[in-house]
């Protein structure tokens, strides 16, 4: 890559390196395109954080999630992708080449591919935030083992928290699965080794109001949406499982977005912009999973060859 005064150019960038990103900067690199991918945050995305998935094809004993985007990037870089630690923070898409901002200098591509998925989201109650990383968390598979023999709570009721609920009883001495609704989202699989789990409890129709402990968590408050009954309940941890929101604040006012900021694509990955495409979470309210994230940045950097063919043609 030259960096001949006017920034690094080049052919194809994409932002974030989780399955989608990573997915589409394999296909581009054997496109000879020399993908750069910038992995923000968090180098294999959400998945990265996962223990274990179970249902990825090709690994029938599940794998790891870090070591699946390990393997992802090795792939991707085996065939001549660049994977830069790097955040993007500012876009310019008013002409091509597009320029990105980063936190170490500046882009320009010919072709960007907007991966940068999604966060989790916060029950915004008091305590919350004092109190992350001193019993409240995000990340099961970070923290779980802080909590051996401990009292833990989950609140979420879909396939995540059902997910991680069951990878804590491996260390918890018992795991109590808050949600504000009387039945679950989660797969009936999760549902039923959840029931039959010992270590797990259900509390439905409830939801948490406050996070109570000075140093480190000590209880919640909760409240029973449907009698307004509130009460204390004592616990050692809390994880919260709620959904997500993705990660698109900087493509605000230049791409089309759904109201809950998904940047729209159409079925080729195409976004408003001509020669940008989005794949994976920030671009999918749906399916959120790593096979759809992967094959979505596929049909990106296939999409983005053909842009890029088209033009040289």
């Amino acid at each position: 890559m030259s960096n001949n005064g006017n920034g690094n150019h080049v052919k194809v960038l994409v932002l974030g390196a989780g399955p989608a990103g990573l997915s589409a900067a394999l296909y581009a690199a054997r496109a000879e395109l020399a993908p750069v991918v910038l992995t923000g945050m968090q180098l294999g995305g959400q998945a990265a954080l996962t223990h274990t998935i179970e249902n990825y094809p090709g690994f029938p004993e599940g794998v790891g999630g870090a070591q699946l985007g390990e393997l992802f990037q090795k792939q991707a870089e085996h065939f001549g992708a660049k994977v830069e630690y790097d955040l993007a923070n500012e876009v310019d898409f008013s002409q091509r080449p597009y320029k990105v901002k980063t936190d170490s200098g500046e882009y320009k591509a010919d072709t960007v591919i907007i991966s940068t998925g999604a966060s989790p989201l916060h029950l915004e109650v008091p305590g919350e935030v004092e109190l992350t990383g001193r019993g409240v968390s995000y990340c099961a598979t970070c923290d779980g083992w802080f909590f051996k023999d401990k009292k833990v709570v989950i609140v979420g009721g879909g396939d995540s928290a059902f997910e991680e609920a069951l990878f804590i009883t491996r260390y918890a001495s018992s795991v109590t699965l808050i949600h504000r609704r009387d039945e679950f989202r989660a797969g009936a699989i999760l549902q039923k080794r959840a029931t039959e789990h010992p270590k797990m409890n259900f509390i439905l129709n409830t939801v948490v109001t406050e996070v109570l402990g000075s140093d480190k968590m000590e209880a919640l408050k909760l409240k029973n949406v449907k009698t307004g009954e509130e009460t204390i309940f004592e616990a050692d941890g809390l994880f919260i499982f709620i959904g997500h929101k993705p990660n698109t604040e900087m493509f605000q006012g230049r791409l089309d977005m759904s109201d809950l900021g998904y940047i729209k694509v159409n079925d080729k990955m195409e976004t408003s912009a001509p020669g940008v495409y989005a794949a994976g979470e920030a671009a999918d309210p749906h399916f959120r999973q790593v096979i759809t994230s992967a094959g979505m940045g596929a049909a990106a950097a296939i999409q983005a060859t053909r842009f890029l063919e088209a033009e040289e043609g």
